[in-house]
Protein backbone atom coordinates (compact mmCIF):
# COMPACT_ATOMS: atom_id res chain seq x y z
CA UNK A 1 0.00 0.00 0.00
CA UNK A 2 2.95 2.29 0.50
CA UNK A 3 3.82 4.38 -2.55
CA UNK A 4 7.40 4.44 -3.71
CA UNK A 5 9.43 7.64 -3.56
CA UNK A 6 9.76 7.84 -7.33
CA UNK A 7 5.98 7.92 -7.72
CA UNK A 8 5.66 10.55 -5.00
CA UNK A 9 8.17 12.84 -6.69
CA UNK A 10 5.83 13.10 -9.66
CA UNK A 11 2.88 14.21 -7.54
CA UNK A 12 1.77 17.81 -7.66
CA UNK A 13 -1.79 18.23 -6.29
CA UNK A 14 -1.97 19.14 -2.61
CA UNK A 15 -5.14 19.25 -0.51
CA UNK A 16 -5.66 20.05 3.16
CA UNK A 17 -8.34 18.61 5.43
CA UNK A 18 -9.01 20.96 8.35
CA UNK A 19 -10.76 19.14 11.18
CA UNK A 20 -13.15 21.34 13.18
CA UNK A 21 -15.97 18.96 14.10
CA UNK A 22 -15.36 18.66 17.83
CA UNK A 23 -17.52 20.10 20.61
CA UNK A 24 -14.52 21.61 22.40
CA UNK A 25 -16.21 21.24 25.80
CA UNK A 26 -12.97 21.13 27.81
CA UNK A 27 -12.16 24.68 26.69
CA UNK A 28 -15.38 26.06 28.20
CA UNK A 29 -17.10 29.10 26.70
CA UNK A 30 -20.45 29.42 24.99
CA UNK A 31 -19.30 27.90 21.70
CA UNK A 32 -16.80 25.26 20.52
CA UNK A 33 -13.18 26.35 20.95
CA UNK A 34 -12.54 26.51 17.22
CA UNK A 35 -15.01 29.40 16.92
CA UNK A 36 -13.93 31.46 19.95
CA UNK A 37 -11.96 34.61 19.05
CA UNK A 38 -8.22 34.90 19.59
CA UNK A 39 -6.90 38.39 18.90
CA UNK A 40 -10.09 39.15 16.99
CA UNK A 41 -10.09 36.01 14.83
CA UNK A 42 -11.17 32.45 15.60
CA UNK A 43 -8.73 29.51 15.53
CA UNK A 44 -10.69 28.00 12.65
CA UNK A 45 -10.49 31.09 10.46
CA UNK A 46 -6.80 31.51 11.25
CA UNK A 47 -6.09 27.93 10.21
CA UNK A 48 -8.27 28.02 7.11
CA UNK A 49 -6.83 31.36 5.98
CA UNK A 50 -3.25 30.14 6.25
CA UNK A 51 -3.90 27.01 4.16
CA UNK A 52 -6.10 28.84 1.65
CA UNK A 53 -3.36 31.44 1.08
CA UNK A 54 -0.51 28.92 0.79
CA UNK A 55 0.86 28.81 -2.74
CA UNK A 56 1.28 25.01 -2.77
CA UNK A 57 -2.13 24.08 -1.36
CA UNK A 58 -4.71 23.82 -4.09
CA UNK A 59 -7.73 22.55 -2.13
CA UNK A 60 -8.89 23.21 1.43
CA UNK A 61 -11.57 20.87 2.78
CA UNK A 62 -13.15 21.95 6.09
CA UNK A 63 -14.91 19.37 8.29
CA UNK A 64 -17.39 20.74 10.85
CA UNK A 65 -20.33 19.73 13.05
CA UNK A 66 -23.74 20.13 11.46
CA UNK A 67 -24.82 22.18 14.49
CA UNK A 68 -22.07 24.73 13.76
CA UNK A 69 -23.01 25.41 10.13
CA UNK A 70 -24.34 28.94 10.74
CA UNK A 71 -21.38 30.21 12.75
CA UNK A 72 -19.03 28.50 10.29
CA UNK A 73 -20.56 30.48 7.42
CA UNK A 74 -20.20 33.72 9.37
CA UNK A 75 -16.53 33.09 10.08
CA UNK A 76 -15.42 31.96 6.63
CA UNK A 77 -16.68 34.81 4.47
CA UNK A 78 -14.41 35.49 1.48
CA UNK A 79 -12.19 32.45 2.01
CA UNK A 80 -11.46 30.21 -0.99
CA UNK A 81 -12.58 26.85 0.39
CA UNK A 82 -14.34 23.69 -0.71
CA UNK A 83 -17.87 23.28 0.68
CA UNK A 84 -17.66 22.09 4.28
CA UNK A 85 -18.65 18.50 5.06
CA UNK A 86 -20.02 17.25 8.35
CA UNK A 87 -17.84 15.16 10.62
CA UNK A 88 -18.59 12.11 12.73
CA UNK A 89 -18.58 11.05 16.36
CA UNK A 90 -14.77 10.86 16.56
CA UNK A 91 -11.88 12.78 15.06
CA UNK A 92 -11.03 9.72 12.99
CA UNK A 93 -14.53 9.62 11.50
CA UNK A 94 -14.33 13.34 10.72
CA UNK A 95 -10.99 13.00 8.94
CA UNK A 96 -12.38 10.16 6.85
CA UNK A 97 -15.37 12.33 5.88
CA UNK A 98 -12.97 14.99 4.62
CA UNK A 99 -10.88 12.46 2.73
CA UNK A 100 -13.94 10.93 1.07
CA UNK A 101 -15.14 14.39 0.01
CA UNK A 102 -11.83 14.94 -1.78
CA UNK A 103 -12.24 11.71 -3.76
CA UNK A 104 -13.54 13.23 -7.02
CA UNK A 105 -10.64 15.70 -7.07
CA UNK A 106 -7.94 13.04 -6.63
CA UNK A 107 -5.20 15.03 -4.88
CA UNK A 108 -1.75 13.50 -4.64
CA UNK A 109 -0.77 14.74 -1.19
CA UNK A 110 -3.17 15.46 1.66
CA UNK A 111 -2.41 17.42 4.82
CA UNK A 112 -4.54 16.77 7.90
CA UNK A 113 -4.64 19.63 10.39
CA UNK A 114 -6.57 20.36 13.57
CA UNK A 115 -8.34 23.71 13.70
CA UNK A 116 -7.36 23.82 17.39
CA UNK A 117 -3.81 24.63 16.21
CA UNK A 118 -4.27 28.17 14.85
CA UNK A 119 -0.61 29.23 14.67
CA UNK A 120 0.91 26.72 12.27
CA UNK A 121 3.07 28.73 9.89
CA UNK A 122 3.28 28.68 6.12
CA UNK A 123 6.87 27.47 6.48
CA UNK A 124 5.66 24.46 8.49
CA UNK A 125 3.14 23.62 5.77
CA UNK A 126 5.87 23.86 3.14
CA UNK A 127 8.00 21.41 5.16
CA UNK A 128 5.03 19.10 5.58
CA UNK A 129 4.39 18.99 1.83
CA UNK A 130 8.04 18.30 1.06
CA UNK A 131 8.22 15.56 3.68
CA UNK A 132 4.99 14.00 2.48
CA UNK A 133 6.27 13.87 -1.06
CA UNK A 134 9.53 12.26 0.05
CA UNK A 135 8.10 9.48 2.21
CA UNK A 136 4.34 9.25 1.70
CA UNK A 137 3.66 9.68 5.44
CA UNK A 138 5.28 12.38 7.58
CA UNK A 139 4.49 14.18 10.82
CA UNK A 140 5.85 17.34 12.51
CA UNK A 141 7.37 16.70 15.92
CA UNK A 142 9.31 18.36 18.72
CA UNK A 143 12.00 16.80 20.89
CA UNK A 144 11.04 16.20 24.53
CA UNK A 145 13.16 18.29 26.89
CA UNK A 146 11.56 17.31 30.22
CA UNK A 147 12.13 13.98 31.95
CA UNK A 148 9.16 11.65 31.34
CA UNK A 149 8.04 9.02 33.83
CA UNK A 150 5.38 6.31 33.85
CA UNK A 151 3.16 6.70 36.93
CA UNK A 152 0.63 4.14 38.16
CA UNK A 153 -2.90 4.76 39.45
CA UNK A 154 -1.63 5.37 42.98
CA UNK A 155 0.82 8.08 41.93
CA UNK A 156 3.90 5.89 42.18
CA UNK A 157 6.63 6.10 39.53
CA UNK A 158 7.01 2.85 37.67
CA UNK A 159 9.69 3.76 35.14
CA UNK A 160 11.63 6.60 33.57
CA UNK A 161 11.55 6.76 29.78
CA UNK A 162 14.45 7.66 27.53
CA UNK A 163 13.41 11.10 26.33
CA UNK A 164 15.91 10.94 23.46
CA UNK A 165 13.54 8.54 21.70
CA UNK A 166 10.37 10.52 22.46
CA UNK A 167 8.70 13.21 20.37
CA UNK A 168 5.74 15.54 20.78
CA UNK A 169 3.62 15.21 17.65
CA UNK A 170 1.73 18.05 15.94
CA UNK A 171 -0.30 18.71 12.81
CA UNK A 172 -0.39 19.21 9.85
CA UNK A 173 0.46 15.62 9.07
CA UNK A 174 1.21 14.82 5.44
CA UNK A 175 0.35 11.67 3.49
CA UNK A 176 0.01 10.31 0.02
CA UNK A 177 -3.74 10.76 -0.43
CA UNK A 178 -4.60 7.32 -1.90
CA UNK A 179 -2.66 5.54 0.87
CA UNK A 180 -4.28 7.49 3.72
CA UNK A 181 -7.78 7.11 2.30
CA UNK A 182 -7.30 3.37 1.95
CA UNK A 183 -5.94 3.15 5.51
CA UNK A 184 -9.00 4.97 6.85
CA UNK A 185 -11.34 2.69 4.92
CA UNK A 186 -9.58 -0.39 6.27
CA UNK A 187 -9.80 0.93 9.83
CA UNK A 188 -13.51 1.66 9.44
CA UNK A 189 -14.15 -1.82 8.06
CA UNK A 190 -12.26 -3.30 11.01
CA UNK A 191 -14.26 -1.08 13.36
CA UNK A 192 -11.07 0.52 14.63
CA UNK A 193 -12.08 4.07 15.54
CA UNK A 194 -9.74 4.67 18.49
CA UNK A 195 -6.68 6.19 16.80
CA UNK A 196 -5.69 9.54 18.30
CA UNK A 197 -4.09 10.85 15.12
CA UNK A 198 -3.64 9.87 11.50
CA UNK A 199 -0.05 8.78 12.04
CA UNK A 200 -1.20 6.11 14.51
CA UNK A 201 -3.76 4.88 11.99
CA UNK A 202 -1.14 4.89 9.23
CA UNK A 203 1.23 2.87 11.42
CA UNK A 204 -1.53 0.32 12.08
CA UNK A 205 -2.11 0.07 8.32
CA UNK A 206 1.55 -0.69 7.67
CA UNK A 207 2.77 2.69 6.47
CA UNK A 208 6.23 3.82 7.47
CA UNK A 209 5.86 7.27 9.08
CA UNK A 210 8.75 9.73 9.04
CA UNK A 211 9.28 12.82 11.20
CA UNK A 212 10.15 16.39 10.27
CA UNK A 213 10.72 19.50 12.39
CA UNK A 214 7.66 20.93 14.10
CA UNK A 215 7.27 24.39 15.63
CA UNK A 216 7.16 25.39 19.32
CA UNK A 217 4.64 28.10 18.43
CA UNK A 218 2.25 25.57 16.87
CA UNK A 219 0.33 25.24 20.13
CA UNK A 220 -2.90 23.31 20.54
CA UNK A 221 -5.88 24.84 22.31
CA UNK A 222 -7.49 22.29 24.59
CA UNK A 223 -8.54 23.96 27.82
CA UNK A 224 -9.84 27.41 28.74
CA UNK A 225 -6.45 28.52 30.07
CA UNK A 226 -4.93 27.91 26.65
CA UNK A 227 -6.83 30.91 25.27
CA UNK A 228 -4.84 33.36 27.40
CA UNK A 229 -1.62 31.84 26.08
CA UNK A 230 -2.98 31.97 22.53
CA UNK A 231 -3.95 35.64 22.91
CA UNK A 232 -0.38 36.41 23.97
CA UNK A 233 1.00 34.55 20.96
CA UNK A 234 -1.41 36.32 18.60
CA UNK A 235 -0.51 39.80 19.76
CA UNK A 236 3.22 39.09 20.09
CA UNK A 237 3.22 38.30 16.37
CA UNK A 238 1.74 41.74 15.69
CA UNK A 239 4.56 43.80 17.14
CA UNK A 240 4.53 46.58 14.54
CA UNK A 241 2.18 49.04 16.26
CA UNK A 242 0.93 51.88 14.05
CA UNK A 243 -1.15 54.95 14.90
CA UNK A 244 -3.11 57.03 12.40
CA UNK A 245 -5.28 60.12 12.70
CA UNK A 246 -8.25 61.33 10.71
CA UNK A 247 -10.16 64.61 10.59
CA UNK A 248 -13.37 65.35 8.75
CA UNK A 249 -15.88 68.20 8.57
CA UNK A 250 -19.35 68.45 7.06
CA UNK A 251 -21.72 71.38 6.96
CA UNK A 252 -25.41 71.35 7.82
CA UNK A 253 -28.10 71.73 5.18
CA UNK A 254 -31.79 70.98 4.75
CA UNK A 255 -32.97 67.59 6.06
CA UNK A 256 -34.55 65.70 8.92
CA UNK A 257 -31.65 63.52 10.18
CA UNK A 258 -27.91 63.12 10.37
CA UNK A 259 -25.92 59.93 9.94
CA UNK A 260 -23.20 59.63 12.57
CA UNK A 261 -21.15 56.56 13.41
CA UNK A 262 -23.38 54.43 11.23
CA UNK A 263 -26.54 55.56 13.05
CA UNK A 264 -29.47 57.54 11.68
CA UNK A 265 -30.22 60.27 14.24
CA UNK A 266 -33.29 62.48 13.99
CA UNK A 267 -32.37 66.18 13.65
CA UNK A 268 -33.80 69.36 12.20
CA UNK A 269 -31.01 69.49 9.61
CA UNK A 270 -28.84 67.08 7.65
CA UNK A 271 -25.13 66.94 6.94
CA UNK A 272 -24.25 67.72 3.34
CA UNK A 273 -21.82 65.59 1.35
CA UNK A 274 -21.33 63.49 -1.75
CA UNK A 275 -22.00 60.30 0.22
CA UNK A 276 -24.17 60.07 3.33
CA UNK A 277 -21.82 62.62 4.98
CA UNK A 278 -21.14 60.44 8.02
CA UNK A 279 -18.39 62.64 9.40
CA UNK A 280 -17.59 60.10 12.14
CA UNK A 281 -16.98 57.13 9.85
CA UNK A 282 -15.06 59.32 7.41
CA UNK A 283 -12.62 60.37 10.14
CA UNK A 284 -12.25 56.79 11.36
CA UNK A 285 -11.62 55.55 7.82
CA UNK A 286 -8.88 58.13 7.33
CA UNK A 287 -7.35 57.22 10.69
CA UNK A 288 -7.07 53.54 9.75
CA UNK A 289 -5.72 54.32 6.29
CA UNK A 290 -3.24 56.68 7.92
CA UNK A 291 -1.99 53.94 10.22
CA UNK A 292 -1.40 51.81 7.12
CA UNK A 293 0.13 54.72 5.18
CA UNK A 294 -2.28 53.93 2.35
CA UNK A 295 -3.56 57.37 1.40
CA UNK A 296 -6.88 58.84 2.49
CA UNK A 297 -10.56 58.32 1.86
CA UNK A 298 -10.59 60.68 -1.11
CA UNK A 299 -7.85 58.70 -2.87
CA UNK A 300 -9.87 55.49 -2.69
CA UNK A 301 -13.37 56.98 -3.04
CA UNK A 302 -13.08 60.18 -5.13
CA UNK A 303 -15.88 62.63 -4.27
CA UNK A 304 -16.44 63.35 -7.95
CA UNK A 305 -17.16 59.69 -8.77
CA UNK A 306 -20.94 59.25 -9.24
CA UNK A 307 -20.88 55.67 -7.90
CA UNK A 308 -20.28 57.06 -4.40
CA UNK A 309 -23.15 59.57 -4.47
CA UNK A 310 -25.32 58.98 -1.39
CA UNK A 311 -23.27 55.87 -0.59
CA UNK A 312 -23.35 54.52 2.95
CA UNK A 313 -20.08 55.30 4.71
CA UNK A 314 -20.20 51.79 6.18
CA UNK A 315 -18.59 50.75 2.91
CA UNK A 316 -15.66 53.13 3.36
CA UNK A 317 -14.89 51.91 6.87
CA UNK A 318 -15.28 48.27 5.80
CA UNK A 319 -12.74 48.89 3.03
CA UNK A 320 -10.19 50.26 5.49
CA UNK A 321 -10.78 47.34 7.86
CA UNK A 322 -10.22 44.87 5.04
CA UNK A 323 -6.95 46.62 4.15
CA UNK A 324 -5.74 45.92 7.69
CA UNK A 325 -6.76 42.26 7.44
CA UNK A 326 -5.13 41.91 4.02
CA UNK A 327 -1.81 42.80 5.63
CA UNK A 328 -2.28 40.28 8.40
CA UNK A 329 -2.99 42.98 10.98
CA UNK A 330 -5.57 43.77 13.65
CA UNK A 331 -7.27 46.95 14.77
CA UNK A 332 -6.39 47.37 18.44
CA UNK A 333 -8.34 50.55 19.27
CA UNK A 334 -10.45 53.30 17.69
CA UNK A 335 -10.93 56.68 19.35
CA UNK A 336 -13.48 59.20 18.02
CA UNK A 337 -14.27 62.75 19.14
CA UNK A 338 -17.23 64.66 17.70
CA UNK A 339 -17.36 68.45 17.97
CA UNK A 340 -20.84 69.95 17.66
CA UNK A 341 -23.52 71.93 19.47
CA UNK A 342 -26.28 69.62 18.25
CA UNK A 343 -27.39 66.88 18.10
CA UNK A 344 -26.57 65.58 21.56
CA UNK A 345 -24.17 62.65 21.28
CA UNK A 346 -24.43 61.35 24.85
CA UNK A 347 -27.73 59.47 24.39
CA UNK A 348 -26.34 57.80 21.23
CA UNK A 349 -22.86 57.02 22.53
CA UNK A 350 -23.24 53.34 23.40
CA UNK A 351 -25.21 52.50 20.28
CA UNK A 352 -22.58 54.31 18.22
CA UNK A 353 -19.76 52.40 19.90
CA UNK A 354 -21.53 49.12 19.21
CA UNK A 355 -22.14 49.96 15.57
CA UNK A 356 -18.53 51.06 14.95
CA UNK A 357 -17.23 47.95 16.73
CA UNK A 358 -19.42 45.73 14.55
CA UNK A 359 -18.22 47.42 11.37
CA UNK A 360 -14.57 47.16 12.45
CA UNK A 361 -14.90 43.58 13.67
CA UNK A 362 -13.57 44.37 17.14
CA UNK A 363 -14.96 44.33 20.68
CA UNK A 364 -16.97 47.34 21.86
CA UNK A 365 -14.45 48.00 24.63
CA UNK A 366 -11.92 48.79 21.89
CA UNK A 367 -14.00 51.74 20.65
CA UNK A 368 -14.14 55.13 22.39
CA UNK A 369 -16.68 57.79 21.40
CA UNK A 370 -16.46 61.25 22.95
CA UNK A 371 -18.21 64.51 22.24
CA UNK A 372 -17.64 68.14 23.05
CA UNK A 373 -18.85 71.57 22.05
CA UNK A 374 -16.56 74.41 20.92
CA UNK A 375 -18.04 76.86 23.44
CA UNK A 376 -19.95 78.70 20.71
CA UNK A 377 -16.68 79.41 18.88
CA UNK A 378 -16.05 78.81 15.19
CA UNK A 379 -18.31 77.14 12.65
CA UNK A 380 -19.23 74.30 15.03
CA UNK A 381 -20.03 76.82 17.75
CA UNK A 382 -22.29 78.70 15.36
CA UNK A 383 -24.08 75.43 14.58
CA UNK A 384 -22.97 75.40 10.95
CA UNK A 385 -21.69 71.83 10.92
CA UNK A 386 -19.92 68.97 12.72
CA UNK A 387 -16.22 68.12 12.99
CA UNK A 388 -14.80 64.70 13.82
CA UNK A 389 -11.33 63.74 15.03
CA UNK A 390 -10.28 60.09 15.07
CA UNK A 391 -7.26 58.04 16.08
CA UNK A 392 -6.71 54.41 15.09
CA UNK A 393 -4.19 52.02 16.64
CA UNK A 394 -3.33 49.13 14.35
CA UNK A 395 -1.07 46.15 14.94
CA UNK A 396 0.75 44.64 11.95
CA UNK A 397 3.22 41.78 11.60
CA UNK A 398 6.81 42.99 11.54
CA UNK A 399 7.13 41.50 8.07
CA UNK A 400 4.37 43.78 6.74
CA UNK A 401 5.44 46.55 4.40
Amino acid sequence: MRLVIQELSQMTGVAAVIVAAGKGTRAGGDRPKQFRPIGGESPLRRALSMFADHAEVGLVQPVIRKEDADVYREQTVRLDLLPAVFGGATRQCSVRAGLEALGPRKPDIVLVHDAARPFASAALVTRAIAAGRRSGAAIPALAVTDTVKIVDGEGVVGATLDRNTLRLVQTPQAFAYPALLEAHRRAAAAQRVDFSDDAALAEWAGLKVSVFAGEPGNIKITEDGDFARAEAVAFAALGDIRTGSGIDVHAFGPGDHVTLGGLRIAHDRALIGHSDADVALHALTDAILGALAEGDIGAHFPPGDPQWRNASSDRFLAFAVERVKARGGRIAHLDLTLVCETPRIGPQREAMRGRIAALAGIATERVAVKATTSEKLGFTGRGEGIAAYATATVRLPWSAA
